[in-house]
């Protein structure tokens, strides 16, 4: 699917005529790199789905859980020095420096930025392989240590998955460059590709090497994530420079915001880390159960959120650098409704239906019939947080547009504070109840980013002097009215359907309950709905 074939009038999230508004040019805009992004998204996670199935299907559960495991120190890296951190510094300097037509300064940034990222991760990731086996047995997984093959096999997939978190710093650069150039299509689909190196690491690697086949398969999906991009990146006809930067003070400015966003993403990856470290010590497929659970949940996210908040980000950036504040006010108010569109039957969605989606994508008999199960329960107190996900995902960016880092840091490291605390008090008292304890730690997390998302939205509405409230309002209630007929109509599949395979039950409880809630959008004169609708009757005619 090519960028250019999406139809300009493509505007998922339009305000309605009477609000005061951005230009039409701008929520446009917005809305057209969506639909792009969106797309390429759904592409990626449906190669994700594809992967979980398979290592779900292929691998005993210990080892399932030590891949889980071991993977946790290099997406650490990455996230920490590549992914928000870049994101939420590189990304709004560098477009200032487009906005402005200061092209030269703009890929003199982006050259120190990326020989900063390769020298960095390449020293932490030798550190971090030979400090491997005190990192297993001590901050990431001792449950694991317990058992000395297992605890072997985790070490050995920690070392081999670094390689991987020097490639993602580089790609996740590019994604940026990209994006500042309002390219999303071809960046989005890194995903999807770095899915298909796992899916080649189960399918073909793992008949000789067994789950370290699927750990080799992450290295060759990381280099796929930042190749596919290369030819893209050569089209911006930019120069690089070999150097550091350091006394260049846009490359300083990058540090001053990368700062706190670090500080907030290890308090994250803190969070995770100490998920990890007590699922660890639980049955087997606790850890894997709550990666899969989460990761399904993310699913939603990514497609009803990411998309939007990816595309709007340079043009918030961009509106913020330009000093139109009224702009970003209208665009940020369109793009949080029709974020809360979708997420808001997603989540209900997900908790009604978790069990038959479920089964049909990760059972296999009754060999793993327990994994299944465990997946299931994670999955309902994930989905609880989809919402607030999906909010938070757009804020942030509104943050970062403003060189802002410092605000959603301190919030965020408060809210995954309180995520730790709960972590701990969830999973015992879900113990103490007879529950799988680790049904706990999701709850943890949809709680702390409830009350994230809740204190991010007041303190925008304040800088702002607002976001449209009675707008967003108004789109809530249509969202929830339409949320509640679709949980009805899956609520019936359910009981009338109990009898059915997981196989024919899941797709129709969708089917129904995504039927009903556009119905119900249209009774209601929804425009987010028509937008919608007449952008999908155009690219079906145009393709």
């Amino acid at each position: 699917m090519n960028a250019e074939k999406i139809s300009n009038d493509q505007r998922f999230l339009r305000p309605f005529p009477s609000m005061t508004e951005a230009p039409p040019s701008a929520n446009r805009q917005i809305a057209r790199a969506a639909g792009t992004v969106m797309f390429a998204i759904i592409f990626g996670q449906l190669a994700g789905l594809a992967r979980s199935m398979l290592i779900a299907r292929s691998f005993p559960a210990i080892e399932q859980d030590a891949f889980f495991a071991a993977n946790r120190v290099s997406e650490t890296l990455f996230t920490l020095l590549a992914a928000g951190a870049l994101g939420s510094a590189f990304i709004p300097t560098f477009t200032g420096f487009l906005a402005k037509n200061e092209k030269a300064s703009a890929w003199r940034l982006a050259s120190s930025i990326a020989n900063l990222i390769t020298l960095t991760l390449s020293v932490l990731g030798i550190f971090a392989a030979i400090l491997a086996p005190q990192i297993v047995r001590y901050a990431l997984a001792p449950g694991l240590a317990a058992d000395l093959d297992v605890f072997s096999m985790t070490v050995a997939l920690l070392r081999i998955q670094l390689i991987a978190s020097v490639l993602f710093g580089l790609g996740g650069l590019v994604v940026g460059i990209l994006n500042a150039h309002q390219i999303f299509f071809i960046p989005q689909l890194t995903i999807g590709l770095f899915r298909l190196g796992e899916i080649f690491g189960v399918l073909v690697l793992a008949r000789w090497f067994g789950i370290y086949g699927l750990a080799w398969g992450v290295v060759i999906g990381a280099g796929l994530y930042l190749l596919i991009q290369i030819p893209t990146l050569l089209k911006q006809k930019g120069a690089y420079t070999p150097t550091l930067g350091l006394e260049n003070p846009s490359v300083r400015e990058v540090f001053r915001l990368m700062g706190p966003r670090v500080l907030g993403a290890a308090v994250v990856q803190l969070n995770f880390w100490v998920n990890t470290w007590l699922a660890s010590q639980m049955t087997a497929g606790s850890v894997a159960g709550l990666q899969y659970g989460f990761s399904l949940m993310l699913m939603a996210q990514a497609v009803i959120a990411q998309s939007v908040a990816i595309a709007a980000m340079p043009t918030f950036s961009a509106q913020f650098a330009l000093g139109k504040l009224d702009e970003m006010r209208a665009s940020l108010a369109s793009s949080l409704r029709g974020v809360l569109f979708f997420a808001l039957p997603a989540s209900l969605g997900l908790i009604l239906l978790r069990g038959p989606i479920v089964a049909m994508l990760f059972q296999r008999g009754q060999s793993n019939a327990q994994l299944t199960a465990m997946i299931a329960w994670a999955l309902l107190w994930y989905a609880a947080g989809l919402v607030g996900h999906s909010v938070m995902e757009v804020l942030t960016r509104a943050f970062y547009a403003q060189h802002d880092t410092k605000t959603p840091v301190i919030i965020g490291a408060i809210a995954m504070g309180l995520n730790v605390a709960f972590s701990f008090s969830f999973s015992a008292l879900f113990a103490k109840l007879g529950w799988m304890p680790h049904g706990g730690l999701a709850l943890a997390n949809s709680l702390a980013t409830a009350l994230e998302m809740i204190v991010l939205f007041v303190t925008m509405r304040n800088r702002l002097n607002g976001i449209n409230g009675r707008h967003l309002l108004h789109g809530l209630l249509l969202s929830l009215g339409g949320t509640l007929a679709m949980s009805a109509a899956v609520l019936l599949v359910l009981r009338f359907g109990a009898g059915l395979s997981a196989w024919l039950l899941a797709p129709i409880g969708i089917a129904a309950g995504g039927l009903a809630y556009a119905l119900t959008m249209a009774a209601l004169r929804v425009p987010e709905l028509d937008v919608l609708i007449g952008a999908l009757r155009r690219r079906l005619i145009k393709n």
